[in-house]
């Protein structure tokens, strides 16, 4: 299974990788889930415990966004912010939530829970623990019901909900789609955005049609910078607006600050994006309409290799490893893991949206390329005519000249100049007239004219050259045809002599009859 998103522009594409990618693993209480497994979704994924490092990636969907929000053509990618895992691991989370080629978000410092990196690895740890017990060998009824219990453990994990009970006397362990065996997995790649800080670009999602966004985008300018704080030297900017999959809008703003001197610059992107996600800021952004805000900020050389050494959580390694060795584009994509069927249908809802987008320009194009080349023909055809007029109007001024030098000299005598281009003119005249000459060689080019011509005529009278080939074919139809028609000549004759026969014999039976009756 292949997905492609975008181009040349820079949109993210699935991978071959696949939902359910076999693998083989053995938990670390000695359960394993075999050999790699075909089929549909393939076997149950591998069962790893994470590295003890200081930073974890992790890749979370909230439950408030819907849709994608897009980037522009040079900044597509999932949104990267820095912040707390939800296993409660100190690092860098990865967002996958309703971003579809939305930028890297800005990098925020993270905070640490108490108990400390070890306790969080522990917890983790525990947790693997507990779920290898549900799948493998729970202890709740103690009898042969918690084989029947494991197998329904099992396929909660592979569907990825529900909760597997594995002992009478602690809490059931919760399946969700992140978990290790969970099938329903993909590894797709998105573009690694280039935009910088500087730039201060922040994409907004806003649950509005384009239409309505375009309409009222004065308007909306305005709420963002009351919204803002709306001081008199920070200005609104709105880079660009284009539609999103299920009725959203991505709108892509930057703040100007201009400075008592007169000079201006942009406020980071960083800033910016921490102004917005205040909590009093991104209420009142909430009543705009906005869902989803993400800094356009591109990875730095070192969080881009740790979130490359690192495999996401709930994403078996050797998958990540084979996801990064199929890269077509190290040096432009990234693998980004989609987990569940919604991710994957917002994928394919990003790629029509991207289709359509891609062919209205495409159409666009080829309509302004068809009037082009109608205004092309059109000037030609121009250029052509007022040749003809130029040549006209010179032949014209050349005649007002001579008339006018004719008047102007009228009743002088002849100058010497005037008598060496009579000279002049007569030697061209009788070099002309030369039998071998120009004059020779003209009369003898329209000859060839006249009966290249004549010959053209003659030939434009033959309608139809037929080749020696198709008309034997030909020839040889017509014949079976004349023999058909022989043979059916020579039937009917036969038939109308049977039929003469038949009415003598007729006629003389009733001759005889009445003989005999008389």
């Amino acid at each position: 299974m292949a997905f492609n998103f975008g181009g040349p522009s820079g949109s993210a594409s699935l991978s071959g990788t696949g939902f359910g990618a076999a693998a083989t693993t053995t938990a670390s209480t000695g359960f394993g889930f075999g050999s790699s497994t075909t089929g549909a979704f393939g076997g149950f994924g591998a069962m790893t415990v994470p590295a003890n490092s200081g930073s974890s990636f992790n890749f979370s969907t909230p439950s408030n966004t819907g849709g994608g929000l897009f980037g522009s053509t040079q900044n597509k990618g999932f949104g990267f912010s820095t912040g707390l895992a939800p296993s409660g691991a100190t690092g860098m989370g990865f967002s996958s939530t309703g971003l579809g080629f939305g930028g890297f978000g800005g990098i925020q410092s993270g905070q640490t829970q108490q108990g400390g990196l070890f306790n969080q690895q522990g917890s983790q740890s525990s947790h693997l623990i507990n779920t290898a017990s549900a799948l493998s060998a729970p202890s709740v009824l103690s009898d042969e019901r918690d084989s029947v219990l494991a197998k329904w453990n099992q396929l909660q994990a592979f569907w990825g909900t529900g909760r597997g009970y594995f002992n009478s006397s602690a809490p059931p362990v919760e399946f969700s789609q992140e978990n290790p065996f969970c099938r329903f997995k993909a590894v797709g790649y998105s573009c690694v955005p280039e935009t910088k800080d500087e730039d201060g670009l922040v994409a907004l999602a806003l649950s509005k049609k384009e239409s309505d966004v375009r309409s009222q985008q004065q308007q909306l300018v305005e709420s963002l910078h009351k919204v803002l704080g709306g001081n008199q030297m920070l200005s609104v900017n709105v880079e660009g607006v284009r539609a999103l999959p299920d009725d959203q809008t991505e709108v892509i703003v930057y703040l100007v600050e201009r400075s008592p001197n007169g000079t201006s610059k942009r406020v980071p992107a960083s800033t910016l994006y921490n102004c917005m996600e205040q909590m009093n800021v991104k209420s009142q952004l909430q009543q705009l309409g906005v869902v989803m805000t993400v800094s356009r900020t591109a990875l730095t050389a070192t969080q881009l290799k740790q979130l490359l050494q690192n495999s996401p959580a709930g994403v078996d390694p050797i998958i990540w490893e084979q996801a990064k060795v199929d890269n077509p584009d190290p040096e432009k994509l990234i693998p980004v893991p989609m987990v569940g069927f919604k991710e994957l249908l917002r994928r394919l809802k990003i790629q029509d949206q991207m289709t359509k987008q891609h062919q209205t320009r495409v159409d666009i194009i080829s309509n302004d390329i068809s009037e082009l080349q109608v205004n092309q023909a059109t000037t030609a055809a121009k250029i052509t005519q007022y040749k003809r007029k130029l040549m006209d109007l010179s032949h014209r001024v050349l005649q007002v000249l001579i008339k006018q030098e004719v008047q102007r000299k009228s009743g002088y005598a002849i100058q010497l100049d005037e008598e060496h281009l009579r000279v002049q003119l007569e030697t061209i005249q009788s070099e002309l007239n030369a039998p071998t000459q120009f004059k020779g060689r003209l009369n003898e080019l329209m000859s060839q004219i006249r009966m290249q011509n004549h010959f053209g005529a003659v030939r434009s009278e033959e309608r139809y050259r037929v080749d020696v080939d198709l008309l034997r074919e030909i020839k040889q139809h017509l014949k079976q045809q004349q023999e058909g028609l022989s043979h059916l000549i020579c039937v009917i004759k036969d038939d109308l002599d049977d039929i003469k026969m038949i009415e003598d014999q007729l006629h003389d039976g009733i001759h005889t009859r009445s003989s005999k009756l008389s």
